[in-house]
This record gives structure tokens, C-alpha cells and sequence, in this order.
């Protein structure tokens, strides 16, 4: 379930295939606040989703190469759109609102949050979503709810771990087993976690091909 010196998850040819194809231009598309103002589903869509704090805006950079693709932001909740990004004209990056800190009325934070979970049921062409937990803290209990949605819909979705180079490499490791553990039941889980990090750039090449490959799928 997690690669290891002697069985790497992906060969060097598609590290090399994911890598050209992050390269090539990613741009803004859109920002939509209902579902009826996304586009139509005819490109693979792989979508974000984290607590407002955890780095989805810094992961999407740090995935093509572009600093100010997705806006970062030191207040969170800033996310309350899905805000969606093009990738060579072929893949569709979506980056969901975030939840636990959101800096706004309950009222408008139920309304952005509702609008990922519409997402998440309504979009046919929804290839995987990457749930994101900061890897100094491993799965909490707001991130049940995710967790819980993202099953309820049926979506296969994948854990990222953020922020891997605060911890020591053991300390990282250890981390990946509990989480792989603790989501084993869990339906729509797909059983591998890639440990990241946006700053030096760890696990960025695993998961561009992971990527790729639900692309496919």
C-alpha cells in the first residue's frame, strides 16, 4: 500500500510522463458559487479538499510549478468557491472550499460548504478527490465529516499528507501507517496515502502520477 525502495508505486517513465504533463500550462478557468455555473463535464476533474489551514492552495502550486496559480492565503477559509483550474486542456484541477476555521457567518459557511458536498454528488466526470491532512496532526475528528461525505457520495478519494518535511522521516512514516489504518473500512478510501510536501517538494512526483493514472481510470 505505500512505496518502499525495493517496489516504487510508479516506474521512472510515468514520474517522467506525469511530470511533462504538469508542466505544461495550467490556467485559472473559473470560480463558480452554484453548481449550475460549472462548466460542462467533458474533462476528467480531479478535485481538493482540506481544512481551510492545510496548504490546498500551496499543494495545487507546487503540483505545476506555478506560484500564484491558486491563491494562498494566511486566513482561512478564504476558499468559498469551487474554484477550478486547467491543465494542458486535458485534466481539470478543482480546488473545493475548505472546512473547520472559515472566517465567515455560519450561514455563509454552511452555503460553501453545502456547495462542495453538491459537487462532490454531481459531477459525473469527478475522477478522484484528494483529501488533504496536515501530516503534523494526522486525522482529527473535523475531518470526520469529510470523510463521511466523501463516502456517503461514493467518490474515490485519496489521502494527501501536507507539510511531511516538519516531521522527521520515521515520524512521517508512522504517520501514513495510522492513517492507512484508520481509513481501511472506509468504502470510497482508496488505499494508498502520499506523504507531500509543497515546500521541498517530497511526494510531488508520486502524486502527479496518481493523478494520471485516476485520469485514466
Amino acid at each position: 500500500m505505500t512505496e518502499t525502495p525495493e517496489k516504487p508505486l510508479f516506474d521512472d517513465e510515468a514520474i517522467e510522463a506525469a511530470r511533462i504533463t504538469f508542466a505544461r500550462p495550467a490556467v485559472f478557468m473559473m470560480g463558480a458559487v452554484k453548481m449550475d455555473g460549472l462548466p460542462p463535464p467533458d474533462l476528467p476533474e480531479v478535485a481538493f479538499a482540506g481544512r481551510s489551514n492545510v496548504g490546498k492552495s500551496s499543494l495545487i502550486n507546487a503540483l505545476v510549478g506555478q506560484n500564484h496559480l491558486a491563491r494562498a492565503s494566511n486566513e482561512p477559509g478564504r476558499t468559498r468557491e469551487v474554484n477550478l483550474f486547467v491543465l494542458d486542456e486535458q485534466i481539470r484541477l478543482v480546488d473545493l472550499p475548505g472546512y473547520g476555521f472559515a472566517k465567515a457567518s455560519k450561514t455563509a459557511t454552511k452555503d460553501f460548504q453545502n456547495l462542495g458536498r453538491a459537487y462532490l454528488r454531481g459531477r459525473p466526470n469527478l475522477k478522484r478527490v484528494y483529501l488533504l491532512i496536515d501530516a503534523r496532526h494526522g486525522l482529527k475528528k473535523v475531518d470526520d465529516e469529510a470523510l463521511d461525505a466523501l463516502d456517503l457520495a461514493a467518490v474515490s478519494y485519496q489521502i494527501v499528507l501536507t507539510k511531511a518535511d516538519k516531521l522527521k522521516p520515521a515520524e512521517v512514516d508512522k504517520v501514513t501507517a495510522q492513517t492507512i489504518k484508520a481509513i481501511a473500512r472506509r468504502p470510497a478510501a482508496f488505499p494508498r496515502v502520499v506523504a507531500t510536501s509543497s515546500e521541498k517538494g517530497a511526494g510531488l512526483p508520486q502524486l502527479r502520477a496518481e493523478i494520471i493514472l485516476a485520469c485514466k481510470t
